[in-house]
């Protein structure tokens, strides 16, 4: 990615050849990444803040975006990870009591080239219809050069299906996220970071957990080092298939019987483990609006997610039935509504469970917030039975 300061006309490319027109919208140069649209209609310091948008290219379908602004509370991680950000029509100046900056602005002094007037519905549209791709924002000099050449330069970046990217999100050094003052510490997490939100060790050290957050390098001796009660692997960017160290990492979790709880990578690493195909689905799901059945309640929860990748079921769509593996029955405990993809896992014999959308959802529904719960369940059960 190269940018500069300056505004002025842009340009979006698919790698079908597609073009929208449109104005510079943050930083001006030219960024090319995975296109995929997020639904949600606000939230949209949250999205910017995910490493697992690392190397994508983020269409809003909500069509004004900037109202809010910005602010440092919101951040989900250190810095904006979107390789590129697709707007239609931007605030012309934010107005709410918790802003304390411009969205555009901090885009600009991020270094994320964006585009705003831009088709955001007839975009999200040919998306759906024809699947993610690649594409290219292309502002300041670039905007001028024919289209045939601005595909070339599109259709030479890496595709999303073999991309290991949860090593270039991770921490590069170990922290510890304690309880707040007034909540005794009870537990102890070590937490694989594969692009983790802070927001997740927040509310996991509210529940008296001690979150040990460790790098996605990590060996299983430094694991075993900080003494867990429990393992938890988070969302992150890339495709799972590439992730062997992390998978060979959980394996070891599952052989000796420590509670585990992955979340969205973290759950197509959990099928990974448990000898379960992954895929790539058509056009993803992101958002905060995305409903999920709970089969062993059978409530529906209105759900946060980002993923472009999703476990694969031995019988198609999955059924109530389990599918057996190395470490005994593992059951599809959630399903998602709108395209039957596996939204959850639950393990019969080992002490492990995963979702694939995100409960600590910070800007969105809190409906699935109770599974951090059900995690130190899971690991006073496992205490009590030592």
């Amino acid at each position: 990615m190269r940018a500069t300061s300056t505004a002025g006309p842009a340009v979006l490319v698919l790698e079908d050849g597609r073009a929208f027109a449109g104005q510079s919208y943050g930083a001006v140069g030219t960024t090319v990444g995975e296109a995929v649209f997020s639904t949600g209609m606000t939230g949209y310091q949250e999205t910017l803040t995910d490493p697992s948008y690392h190397r994508q290219v983020v269409v809003m379908t909500a069509p004004h975006i900037g109202n809010t602004g910005v602010n440092p509370h919101d951040m989900e991680s250190s810095r904006i990870w979107v390789a590129g950000f697709v707007v239609r029509d931007p605030a012309l100046r934010p107005s709410n009591w918790r802003s304390q900056g411009d969205l555009d602005e901090a885009l600009r002094t991020s270094g994320v080239v964006g585009i705003s007037g831009v088709d955001t519905r007839a975009l999200t549209r040919h998306l759906r219809d024809r699947g993610a791709m690649r594409v290219g924002i292309f502002s300041g000099p670039d905007a001028g050069r024919p289209v045939e050449e601005l595909l070339r330069t599109v259709t030479q970046a890496p595709r999303m299906a073999g991309s290991a990217l949860a090593e270039e999100v991770s921490t590069p050094h170990p922290y510890v996220v304690s309880p707040p003052e007034g909540v005794a510490p009870r537990w102890t997490v070590a937490a694989l970071d594969l692009g983790i939100k802070g927001t997740t060790p927040t509310l996991m050290a509210a529940r008296g957990i001690r979150v040990h957050v460790l790098p996605a390098t990590s060996t299983w001796e430094e694991l075993l080092a900080v003494e867990p009660d429990g393992v938890f692997f988070s969302n992150g960017p890339g495709d799972p298939a590439t992730a062997e160290h992390e998978t060979a990492l959980l394996r070891r979790v599952l052989d000796t019987g420590l509670p585990f709880f992955g979340i969205c990578f973290g759950n197509q690493l959990l099928g990974r483990a448990l000898g379960l195909p992954t895929y790539k689905l058509a056009f993803g799901h992101r958002g905060i609006n995305q409903p999920v059945l709970d089969r062993a309640t059978g409530k529906v929860e209105v759900t946060a997610h980002n993923h472009g990748f999703a476990v694969g079921w031995p019988e198609g769509t999955p059924t109530d039935e389990g599918a057996d593996t190395p470490y005994g029955p593992v059951r599809c405990s959630h399903v998602a509504l709108n395209d039957d993809v596996v939204e959850g896992l639950r393990c019969v014999d080992v002490p492990a469970f995963s979702v694939q959308y995100h409960p600590e959802a910070a800007a969105g529904p809190h409906d699935a917030e109770h599974l951090f719960d059900r995690f130190v369940t899971m690991m006073e059960e496992h205490r009590a039975q030592a």
